[in-house]
């Protein structure tokens, strides 16, 4: 993965000359930190950060030749091939779900990996760091799939990742995921307890397959809605192995629809001539209680408008 280029500039201070004399400050800002996101600059003027004359102004302030700009320390001041497009940076920004000093929740796009490598540049932590230049601590809490939207935590606090991991151990979060299964069953509910292991095959490629030598994996999945060749399900985690839900709904006979990998593609094809071109498998919500505190968390992130469209042509049965 190419590294992120950085440059930390400490505190600048800008005089103003006859050539940005009436230029509004938030203007002057993001055309003088190239690369760095609008949210950014939004950011430090809202917290009165920037200075003008060293007081307190509004992004609109008109500036005149011989001001003097106060701009806080910037780690990302100059945008290289390998930075992430300010759009793309834009994007995850807009998908934060909740954030506090220690957390930050984040509605993950499917297509969008979690961290960059294996031929992705930038994923969710290479961009959260993008938006956020002068962020101490920044990590993820945990992981989802590429093709996999939702809910995606991350730590602000190293002490806060700690926490988070530790509470994944003990099994203390409850995950919640929402996949549209291929076929209709009549079972109301059931338990997946089939172990996993994880292979490589010769091109590289990761896949994970049922194995009795395998790691312990548990799923429980519990029917939605019926409809005439598929059922939408919620399934919900007890351990979180890699591609965990869909190996066992493949394993099951009911692969989730969307899925090349582990999938049917008969039926993905099916699914495809009606709009479907992503894996239907979505991280709903999260749950878990703070430690240190008691108090409770509970996240939500609603399905896609692509996956409602989805549901909605279909006829429930």
């Amino acid at each position: 993965m190419p590294e992120r280029a950085e440059q930390s500039t400490g505190v600048q201070l800008l005089t103003i000359d006859e050539g940005n004399d009436g230029q509004r400050l938030d203007n002057f800002l993001l055309a003088r930190l190239k690369g760095v996101p609008k949210s950014w600059v939004y950011r430090v003027l809202r917290r009165g950060e920037v200075r003008v004359n060293k007081g307190r102004c509004k992004p609109e302030r008109r500036l005149r030749s011989g001001d003097v700009v106060r701009v806080p320390p910037v780690r990302q001041a100059i945008r290289s091939p390998d930075q992430p497009h300010p759009a793309a940076i834009e994007r995850i920004e807009q998908s934060i779900v909740y954030e506090d000093k220690r957390l930050l929740i984040v509605d993950k796009p499917s297509g969008v990996a979690v961290h960059g490598g294996s031929g992705v540049s930038h994923g969710v932590i290479e961009l959260m760091r993008a938006a956020r230049p002068t962020a101490p601590f920044l990590e993820l809490a945990h992981r989802l799939d590429r093709e996999t939207s939702g809910c995606l935590m991350l730590a602000k606090q190293r002490s806060a990742l700690r926490t988070l991991q530790d509470l994944q151990r003990r099994g203390l979060i409850e995950k919640r995921y929402l996949a549209l299964l291929s076929g209709r069953t009549r079972r109301g509910r059931w338990r997946a307890d089939a172990p996993l292991r994880k292979n490589t095959l010769k091109g590289g490629e990761r896949v994970v397959r049922v194995d009795a030598a395998g790691k312990v994996a548990v799923s429980h999945f519990t029917v939605e809605t019926r409809y005439p060749d598929a059922t939408l399900v919620e399934v919900r985690l007890e351990t979180g192995r890699t591609h965990q839900i869909r190996v066992h709904a493949a394993a099951g006979g009911m692969p989730i629809l969307g899925d090349t990998k582990y999938g049917d593609e008969k039926a993905n094809r099916v699914f495809r001539a009606r709009g479907l071109t992503r894996l239907f498998l979505h991280a709903a919500s999260l749950r878990f209680r703070w430690p240190e505190t008691g108090q409770e968390y509970h996240f939500e992130a609603p399905l896609s408008p692509e996956l409602r469209e989805i549901l909605e042509m279909m006829d429930k049965g």
